[in-house]
């Protein structure tokens, strides 16, 4: 029995349910794990003192604390939460009265803008300097409260801000330009002068050549297109003369704006003073308070990428519910032409296509690829038509969309190829600074995700790696003016997965410690098993499945592939004959682990080493979920064997390992189950894919240009493919370990050695800070 450290009394709010907080000498229930994971808020608290036998217990009920707001967060988006724009506020407080009066339609919003002045007379983002949010934030609201001929003394701090930094625009990087800027910066500069506002340095070289942008620009506008069909335009109104609002009007999403945009409505509603446009914009001052956001609603794009973090982080089994809840919520606005940052659009973007598009077909959900043809165009992918510039953000969640990829699905492959050519000539080029977000660790993301291809994608190598290149509550996201997305960049999933993932790793430790025993005590050096072997063997089991109340799943798949390997070079050894091999099998099958008729010394310790680990393993499965395997792993166990001993060309290891897993975990695999058509061609394809792949990690051949290796390579693709549509269109937990299992197949096969010795320095031992 495992032995606890000793007791200690504790005192702390319990819920009623105290039996399920371990007391004594037991360890920790799995119903105790269950309620931990499903963050279920008890009834009542009640103040009692346990004994609790382990301080995991205690750090349990922190942790469980300690997610509590993420999770009250991700119950809440709504219809997004992101930080207010003084920019697009300015051009509310600009509509005047819409039945005559000389008076704002929104008194509040012009007082927003006087009472959100920062100390050094520009409006923006306090925490984060750009020149282009600055500058034109401050121009937008001097121009409005000039407008009104109010607080004339904070109209002179904006003035000189402006005189003092609107050089710093010659230096500025394009590629952070706000969206829209050289449309809409020359539309204010001239309402500025209509104004009278002679101070501001109209004739700069700089402003000429943003002028000079503009110009050119408006020229490659297709007039007729943006009047009749939603084009990134009307995101922009306000910067544009000439337009046909008759024909504008009909391109309003049911909400009444146009694709989301306030300053842009704002505009729609002084030229039309639409009723659509005015319940639009008034909802929204009603609601911030006289401020408003960059873009309202947001609700498809942060519920998207809240799923992404908790995933990526390694924190989503804590949050099953909220993500079920969320990604239903998004296939609810699915089109066949994609998505966009909010409900009702009938603009979409490549970006949220493609995230939403990956996430929805990775949960089961049923998603056409060919929604990626609306955004190709000459052999090339961009974010929307008539995009510009392409940044590098859209186009890497393409690339990671069109990895989970079903047979035959060509647009995918033409999607992977552009991406990861895109992506390699920006990371070559040093071109990562983005149109879209500013964080410190995307360069390093991008990198990453380009060197460890989906297939080889393990979870805690994913999640050790996302934490560092996480940029938390640091991360500044632009549109036309900056603006922060709390619901998705904050420091909360940072701490929760910086403490998840310490935990886990101190669980690793443990276990790499009493493996190492396992292997000393059962001499498995004297049988061919170097101690390299045996860490790597644990590292891909600790890699894929962490959790820790999984102890015992993880070391039984450990376990299992090192026996594996033990009795495979034991059999295809050429001292090793076939009667010996006989024995060794009959010896198992009666449970047996004397020396037989003609059984070797080093077979009967072979034997003995099995029969105690599928002992141990039984223990296991008993004492946490009541049931007794142990004739199902013996019974899986004896058909392996009989296989390699007939030397079968695939020996089924991978089949195996699925189904230990699988019964080890306590999901049921009954005799039906065995012979479903899926579940036998799912093992089928996994044992193929695998004895391939593990063809190529002893040579280390893949990706070398090679005509058989390329063409080998080819058919694993292919036959990957197939698994991971088998997987995701027949989801459930025990079809999802063949690709578990096929995945650190091809991990081992695809990475170098020293690539693998850094990742389990890195995953087991060196702790998150």
């Amino acid at each position: 029995m495992k032995t606890f450290p000793t007791l200690q009394l504790h005192s702390f709010p319990a819920v009623p349910y105290k039996r399920l907080f371990s007391v004594a000498n037991q360890g920790p229930s799995n119903e105790y794990f269950t309620l931990l994971r499903s963050e279920v808020l008890p009834q009542k608290n009640y103040k009692c003192i346990v004994k609790v036998v382990h301080r995991d217990f205690i750090q349990d009920v922190d942790a469980w604390r300690m997610r509590k707001p993420l999770r009250e967060m991700l119950d809440s988006m709504g219809d997004g939460r992101t930080s207010l724009s003084p920019y697009d506020t300015a051009w509310i407080a600009l509509v005047r009265n819409l039945h005559g009066l000389d008076l704002p339609q929104f008194p509040s919003s012009l007082q927003w803008i006087a009472n959100n002045q920062l100390s050094d007379g520009s409006w923006g983002d306090e925490h984060f300097f750009l020149a282009y949010d600055r500058l034109l934030n401050t121009l937008a609201c001097i121009v409005a409260l000039k407008s009104w001929n109010v607080h004339a003394q904070k109209i002179e701090k904006g003035i000189t801000f402006i005189q003092e930094n609107i050089h710093k625009l010659e230096s500025a990087e394009a590629e952070n330009m706000t969206c829209g800027f050289e449309i809409v910066f020359p539309a204010l500069l001239q309402r500025a002068r209509n104004l009278g506002i002679d101070n501001i340095p109209y004739d700069a070289p700089v402003i000429k050549e943003i002028y000079a942008a503009r110009n050119q620009k408006l020229k490659r506008i297709p007039k007729d297109l943006m009047h009749t069909v939603p084009t990134s335009l009307l995101f922009s109104l306000e910067g544009l003369q000439d337009l046909d609002w008759k024909k504008l009007l009909e391109l309003q999403t049911p909400l009444g704006s146009f694709l989301t945009s306030p300053s842009s409505t704002a505009f729609a509603l002084m030229e039309t003073k639409d009723d659509k446009c005015f319940r639009y914009l008034d909802d929204i001052v009603q609601k911030f308070n006289g401020g408003a956001p960059h873009s309202y609603p947001a609700d498809l794009f942060p519920r998207l990428w809240a799923v992404d973090r908790l995933q990526r982080l390694g924190i989503s089994r804590f949050f099953e519910s909220q993500i079920n809840d969320l990604l239903h919520y998004v296939y609810g606005f699915w089109t066949e032409t994609g998505i966009f940052s909010a409900r009702y659009s009938r603009f979409c973007d490549i970006d949220d296509t493609s995230m939403g598009f990956r996430l929805l077909r990775l949960h089961g959900f049923s998603v056409n690829p060919d929604v990626f043809k609306h955004f190709k165009k000459d052999n090339k992918f961009s974010c929307y038509g008539g995009q510009m510039v392409e940044s590098a953000t859209p186009i890497f969640n393409l690339y990671r969309a069109s990895q989970v990829q079903f047979p035959g699905e060509t647009i995918l492959e033409e999607a992977k190829k552009f991406s990861y050519s895109f992506l390699q000539d920006k990371l070559e080029s040093h071109q990562l600074a983005d149109k879209w977000v500013i964080s410190e660790g995307l360069s390093d993301e991008i990198s990453k995700g380009l060197e460890l291809p989906w297939y080889a994608d393990l979870p805690r190598v994913e999640a050790r790696f996302y934490i560092e290149q996480y940029g938390g509550a640091t991360d500044v996201w632009i549109g036309k003016s900056l603006y922060r997305m709390p619901d998705i960049s904050n420091n909360v999933y940072l701490d929760v997965a910086k403490f998840d993932y310490n935990r886990c790793q101190a669980q690793h430790k443990t276990e790499w410690n009493e493996i190492q025993k396992w292997y000393a005590n059962a001499n498995l050096q004297e049988l061919g098993i170097t101690r390299k072997y045996l860490l790597h063997a644990y590292f891909l089991a600790a890699a894929t499945i962490f959790e820790p109340e999984r102890s015992h799943v993880r070391l039984a798949w450990a376990k299992s592939q090192i026996i594996c390997k033990i009795i495979t070079s034991h059999f295809n050894h050429e001292a090793t004959s076939l009667e010996q091999r006989i024995d060794f099998i009959e010896n198992f099958r009666n449970n047996v682990d004397g020396l037989g008729k003609t059984i070797s010394k080093t077979g009967h310790e072979i034997l003995n080493i099995l029969l105690k680990t599928l002992d141990q393993s039984s223990k296991d499965a008993w004492r946490i979920h009541g049931r007794d395997i142990s004739h199902q792993l013996h019974d899986a166990w004896g058909a392996w064997l009989m296989k390699l001993n007939e030397g079968v060309e695939c020996n089924e290891e991978a089949e195996l390992l699925v189904y230990i897993i699988n019964i080890c975990a306590g999901h049921m695999v009954s005799e039906e189950t065995l012979m479903d058509p899926v579940y036998k061609r799912l093992s089928k394809l996994t044992n193929k894919i695998c004895q391939q792949l593990y063809g190529y990690e002893n040579e280390k051949v893949l990706g070398i240009d090679d005509c058989s290796t390329e063409n080998n390579s080819t058919e694993i693709e292919r036959d990957m493919q197939a698994l991971v549509e088998l997987v995701f269109c027949e989801s459930n937990v025990v079809n999802q370990t063949f690709l578990m299992v096929a995945k650190t197949y091809y991990y081992g096969a695809y990475c170098s050695p020293e690539t693998i010795d850094f990742h389990i320095s890195k995953v087991l031992f060196e702790r998150v800070v």
